[in-house]
């Protein structure tokens, strides 16, 4: 294995993941472990854990830098967590930079999952080539980031593009991570699909079960995936209208539905969308779920070039 390595890390509620990324954005490596249940700092213990175990072999040295994504707003400069939703226990205020340099002994960056799945996409996947794209993530929640010529763009405070606290006309079963009810997150993310299909039949089912039978044409699994979608499209419709974007890319675990989820999305949003708004194109993150690792990893590799003299 030649050439520079970077690693990136996607940090989720459920586990981390982790990867060596060549500076071409090709994954060389890969593996994932179980977030610890237990929360706060024995994350970035486990992260720095698993970085170790995927340069086995590889030499001291073998990667130059790490980038991680992380739940919750973050403050860039610091590699810190300012704030997090109970998505991950005891994550708020977590210094995930120093404590992981600590441990690995190399340079650590810090940023925001979404941001770091949308950074990913820019540069190798669907967002590529074009000028202003608002990545959207469904997944465990909700999430939103904006790009510019292959740049993220934060904002004053750290949030632009955030998307999951958009006010809904609907009321979810389960609250958003904030705690709100009337929020995009509560209705449109995974847990949400899952906890309206279990209120609609009385079976607790994974969304992957759930959107297998949509797919085969399960009228309570359909109206579910198909409802969210469109409230989704309805939602993004209004977002659009502020930012103008010249594409939209989904992502995140609820976005590898296909179809079944991004058709009935397009739709509902095309017909709500300001009429110069309505041939904007929707396009599935390319990358999948290896977008925030890649992400993560060629922010690392940019803060370095930054960096240097």
């Amino acid at each position: 294995m030649t050439g520079t390595l970077y690693a990136g890390v996607d940090i989720g509620g459920t586990k981390i993941a982790a990867a060596l990324v060549s500076d071409q954005g090709r994954i060389v490596r890969q593996s994932r472990t179980p977030t610890p249940a237990e929360g706060g700092a024995t994350v970035p213990v486990a992260a720095a854990r698993l970085v170790a175990e995927l340069c086995s072999g590889l030499g001291d040295g073998a990667v130059t830098a790490i980038g991680v994504g992380s739940p919750g707003v973050i403050d860039r400069a610091a590699g810190r967590v300012v704030s997090a939703t109970d998505v991950l226990p005891g994550w708020a205020g977590m210094e995930v930079r120093s404590t992981m340099e600590a441990l690995t002994g190399v340079p650590v960056t810090v940023d925001n999952d979404v941001r770091a799945m949308a950074y990913g996409e820019a540069q190798a996947g669907a967002g590529a080539g074009f000028a202003r794209v608002l990545y959207i993530s469904v997944g465990t929640g909700v999430g939103g980031a904006l790009t510019r010529d292959g740049r993220l763009e934060y904002g004053a405070h750290g949030t632009a593009g955030e998307s999951a606290h958009l006010l809904v006309p609907a009321t979810g079963a389960i609250p958003c991570g904030c705690g709100r009810r009337d929020h995009l997150e509560a209705v449109a993310s995974g847990p949400a699909m899952a906890a309206a299909y279990a209120a609609r039949t009385g079976s607790a089912l994974p969304l992957p079960e759930i959107a297998a039978l949509s797919a085969a044409g399960d009228p309570a699994a359909r109206e579910v995936v198909h409802g969210a979608a469109a409230l989704l499209g309805r939602a993004l419709a209004g977002l659009l209208a502020v930012l103008d974007p010249d594409a939209l890319v989904i992502g995140g675990g609820a976005a590898q539905i296909g179809p079944d989820f991004l058709a009935p999305l397009t739709e509902a949003l095309h017909a709500e969308a300001l009429p110069p708004l309505r041939a904007l194109p929707v396009l599935p993150a390319r990358l999948g779920t290896d977008a925030p690792l890649i992400g993560a990893a060629l922010q690392a590799m940019a803060a370095l070039a930054e960096e240097a003299p």
